[in-house]
């Protein structure tokens, strides 16, 4: 079946940073600075330019994602390093947590539901392996869960507001239940000639693994589309920004190819396995 390929439309200037520094709740104040940005660190490919994201998108959101230091190090969730050091271009300036939870699709899953939060907290819901459905709204309004084995059951819990706190609880409980394949579940397929910020290629199951398209650009003379990614992984370890190893003079922005794989350094996804909130 063929698909009707996408037509970006193309920037042609340099974009106003459209995303507010409490966007991006967990950071304290001060923390957020424009000129550590994923937009301000990387630079489209020559002849590229980015696809323009609409504001209050998913897109824009992760356009501007805050980012540590050029040269930082990734670290697991104990603060060992992650092995290799060498699949990286920069790390999300995010926490990974002090539990080995927030792997590969939690990572997924912890930066859709940040920018839900910013959005409205209410929005914020995830499917759990089981299939239930646990909503963020019913979770700090005292309807929290219990799993024995395979069974889920309701729980009461104590009535709380929705702070960020209580919502970085929240996750960690999803975490803990949810993986690859609720959340893959969770998505609906999409075509590799319609790929977009905020897609994922997915593949679930035991073992499994998750990537997050974080951005894209175009050359808008041969209309070759790019893109970056971003994942964590087992352990659970601090979100990162993948090289392609595959061309590093490209890296770390990858080539859409629809005729080929998609090779990351730690896992190889077909274009059957794009998915999308």
């Amino acid at each position: 079946m063929a698909f009707a390929r996408a037509q970006p439309t193309v920037s042609t200037g340099a974009e106003r940073n459209p995303v507010r520094a409490n966007q991006y709740s967990w950071l304290s104040a001060g923390q957020y600075s424009p000129q550590q940005t994923l937009a301000t660190r990387f630079a489209p490919p020559i002849g590229a330019a980015r696809v323009p994201a609409p504001a209050g998108s998913f897109g824009a959101w992760l356009r501007y994602l805050p980012l540590l230091p050029a040269g930082t190090a990734v670290h697991l969730y104990d603060g060992q390093l992650k092995k290799p050091q060498t699949v990286h271009a920069a790390v999300v300036r995010i926490d990974v947590g002090s539990r080995d939870l927030q792997q590969c699709a939690d990572a997924v899953i912890r930066l859709r539901a940040e920018y839900l939060f910013s959005q409205n907290p209410d929005k914020v819901h995830f499917h759990l392996t089981s299939g239930h459905d646990i909503w963020f709204s019913d979770w700090y309004n005292g309807k929290g869960f219990r799993v024995t084995g395979e069974t889920v059951e309701s729980a009461p819990k104590a009535v709380e507001h929705p702070t960020h706190a209580v919502f970085r609880r929240y996750l960690d409980q999803i975490f803990t239940y949810a993986g690859t394949r609720s959340v893959e579940r969770e998505m609906q397929p999409a075509a590799l000639a319609t790929l977009q910020p905020g897609d994922v290629f997915i593949k679930g199951g035991s073992p499994g693994h998750a990537v997050l398209v974080l951005d894209m650009s175009v050359n808008s003379r041969t209309g070759q589309r790019y893109f970056l990614l971003a994942q964590s992984y087992m352990p659970a370890q601090q979100i990162h920004i993948l090289r392609n190893l595959q061309n590093p003079k490209l890296s770390p922005w990858y080539e859409l190819n629809e005729k080929a794989d998609l090779e990351t350094p730690e896992w190889a996804f077909t274009s059957s396995q794009l998915r999308r909130f």
